[in-house]
């Protein structure tokens, strides 16, 4: 059933009383204001519904080491190999730890604890240090899991700071991102976040290269063609080992002068908020994930 225009007004008052209300009536509430759509967390049928199923009663140890941006590092090193990581200049938990003289003049910060906090600097010549460390201080106070959608893989993550080498392709704005997006170990479909003319655009492919019929609401769907890539096969066979046994995750890779850098794994994509259109792919979607069972009495599964 839709919601009402006018619940969406109430949920945008209730989201003010997030700290005290319980966590499955706020996920009810945004999930509502995003979608239009009630949350079914007892009999979860949509993807987006499951989603919020795994924030609230998926809870593995393993998956705060694989959300943190610096300690995902060892797994991706143990699975596949230290070669597809990208060049790290420097971690750091305090802001006073980072010596700006020792970084190149370009490179990278990212918030290990956090997504969308990512600081690039393309001439460090330029770039206001003062300012940048307020930035930083900001970052390592900043609490993923309660400011966003209760995602629990961010919750025991120790806030800090990583320094890396800044990416480059083909003079674009933006990197072609290939974000694989696994159920159960194996490749549903890959999502590609490509520059067009300095524009960020996206269009989803199978693993055999055939493009899908289906977007997200939250960047404009691509209608052009795309080459496939030379490593493609190669990323897939990597995001599947990388993917393990996880009910749901997203490996994301990128391809720099036919070379493979890992980017990041995510085990919420878009924090479950974002439909697919058209909307009958949020049920086709949502059906290839089978949740794992809560045993009577249980309230958090904590083994995968």
């Amino acid at each position: 059933m839709l919601i009402k225009p006018f619940q969406k007004k109430i949920y945008r008052i209730l989201k003010n009383l997030k700290p005290i209300l319980p966590k499955k009536s706020f996920l009810a509430f945004r999930y509502a204001s995003y979608t239009g759509k009630h949350l079914n967390l007892k009999n979860p049928v949509e993807i987006n519904e499951k989603k919020n199923w795994l924030k609230l009663y998926y809870h593995p140890p393993i998956l705060t080491q694989l959300a943190d941006k610096y300690a995902v590092r060892s797994y991706v090193a143990e699975k596949i190999g230290d070669n597809y990581l990208n060049e790290l200049y420097g971690y750091f938990q305090k802001v006073e730890e980072i010596d700006f003289d020792k970084l190149p003049n370009q490179f990278i910060l990212k918030a290990v604890h956090a997504s969308h906090k990512n600081l690039i600097v393309t001439d460090k010549n330029a770039l206001n240090i003062e300012e940048t460390k307020k930035t930083l201080h900001k970052w390592l106070a900043y609490n993923q899991y309660q400011k966003v959608g209760f995602e629990w893989a961010y919750k025991n993550i120790k806030p800090a700071i990583i320094a890396e080498k800044l990416l480059k392709e083909d003079q674009k704005r933006f990197l072609t991102d290939y974000k694989f997006v696994c159920m159960h170990g194996k490749v549903i479909y890959v999502q590609i976040v490509l520059d067009v003319d300095g524009k960020e655009v996206q269009v989803n492919y199978n693993k055999a290269f055939e493009r899908e019929n289906f977007n997200a609401v939250n960047r404009e769907w691509y209608q052009g063609a795309i080459e496939k890539p030379v490593l493609f096969d190669k990323m897939v066979t990597l995001a599947e080992i990388l993917a393990d046994r996880f009910p749901y995750v997203r490996i994301d890779f990128y391809q720099i002068e036919n070379k493979i850098i890992f980017g990041e794994v995510t085990f919420y994509p878009g924090d479950g908020k974002y439909e697919f259109f058209p909307d009958e792919y949020n049920k086709i979607i949502g059906d290839q994930l089978q949740l794992p069972k809560l045993v009577y009495g249980q309230k958090e599964i904590t083994t995968y």
